[in-house]
């Protein structure tokens, strides 16, 4: 079926407005709080000016290595984070806090499973493709690897982002299984959906600017700088567990779109 952007935005908010009191408290504990803890106690390094672009992306990625100890249980905890909050936003039964992280527990595994088969996928095949380009060692035909791997990258995504509801909504534990459900739903509506999710994070971009400008000036004339550091972090990471929760309910609103209603959806929680 063609998919319908405006549809699964009102879908998305609706879910969110009627039970929004239990989705932004688990929004705050399982991604606000993860990201604020990064931001305030492992920042990322900033690239002075003296370095080229190898030495920026050494820096990064030894930025990256250093807190794995600490990025992988967050990962894991959003993850559970993510099913817990399908599970809330999906089920008719109306299940409570409690039982929704339970399930979430049982859907981590294969979530995490598909997302590792995803990425090795994705990582063997584009790095097959920008071996043979650099083979040339043209620098124009390497940005073209480069500009299709990325394309690649993105098309893959957009894919397979029904993955998470073909695990909550659909309890299969199969996570190839999962993947091959979401690309059979995405399938003939794939730039549609690109084109929608591009224009949500475009808004919450907008957003966190405008919401930094007015946060960020203030701060910067009467506050020193340790408050304004930790405002600054508790208003980014509160703007990312705000597009973290409209993402989870807008993934729900699609594949209820792309798959139909499912006997344990609340249809009145979407309409």
């Amino acid at each position: 079926m063609t998919f319908d952007s405006s549809l699964a935005w009102k879908q998305a908010s609706a879910a969110i407005s009627a039970n929004r009191e239990v989705l932004l408290a688990l929004a705050g504990v399982f991604f606000m709080l993860p990201a604020l803890v990064l931001e305030m106690f492992f920042p990322q390094p900033e690239p002075t000016a003296a370095m080229n672009e190898q030495q920026i992306a050494q820096l990064v990625s030894d930025y990256y290595v250093s807190i794995l100890p600490v990025l992988i249980p967050m990962v894991l905890f959003q993850a559970l984070g993510t099913i817990s909050l399908l599970t809330m936003l999906t089920d008719r039964s109306r299940p409570t806090v409690g039982e929704a992280i339970r399930r979430g527990v049982r859907g981590i595994l294969p979530y995490l499973l598909a997302q590792m088969l995803l990425g090795l996928a994705v990582g063997i095949g584009g790095g097959a493709v920008l071996g043979v380009f650099a083979l040339s060692g043209v620098p124009a035909l390497i940005g073209v690897g480069v500009a299709l791997v990325l394309a690649v990258v993105i098309y893959a995504a957009v894919r397979t982002t029904l993955v998470a509801p073909a695990i909550a909504v659909e309890s299969m534990t199969n996570p190839v299984a999962a993947l091959k459900r979401s690309w059979q739903l995405t399938r003939g509506n794939t730039l549609r959906i690109l084109g929608f999710y591009a224009l949500v994070l475009v808004v919450f971009l907008v957003i966190a600017m405008v919401v930094g400008i007015i946060v960020g000036i203030p701060l910067s004339l009467f506050a020193g700088t340790m408050a304004s550091t930790i405002v600054g972090a508790i208003v980014s990471s509160s703007i990312n567990a705000l597009l973290a929760l409209y993402f989870v309910a807008i993934i729900a609103a699609v594949h209820r779109q792309l798959a139909g209603p499912a006997p344990d959806i609340d249809r009145a929680t979407f309409e």
